[in-house]
């Protein structure tokens, strides 16, 4: 005999997901032994936001990214990660390059120039 939603054992969960104008944090009970995915279709939020793709964004949980099978535990908080806009080693790398150029580096070493080294 198939347990009623009222017989069945829920837990509570969030779900967020943000922009830089707009973020969204939606609590709801789910069915114990849910996965995330479908926690996440069921709370709507791809509703909110049609351009997540859970075949390209990461997710995680309480900020450690986990795959869209991870079963979910009680009070999870799942995160919807936006995809980078830029290389962060390549960020780094630029930076550090126009700091060698600005005299702010050491030329070999990359690190910052000691103000009582002989020149």
């Amino acid at each position: 005999m198939p347990l009623n939603q009222s017989q069945r054992d829920t837990i509570q969960i969030e779900v967020v997901y943000g922009l830089a104008h707009k973020q969204k944090l939606l609590s709801l009970p789910v069915d114990e032994g849910s996965t995330l995915e479908q926690a996440v279709i069921e709370s709507g939020i791809l509703v909110l936001f049609p351009e997540i793709d859970l075949a390209e964004n990461k997710v995680g949980i309480w900020n450690k990214a986990v795959k869209l099978s991870t079963i979910l535990a009680d009070q999870d908080r799942i995160e919807i990660y936006r995809p980078l806009i830029a290389d962060p080693k390549e960020v780094r790398k630029r930076r550090a390059e126009k700091a060698k150029e600005e005299g702010r580096a050491d030329k070999t070493t990359g690190g910052r120039v000691n103000p009582l080294a002989k020149k």
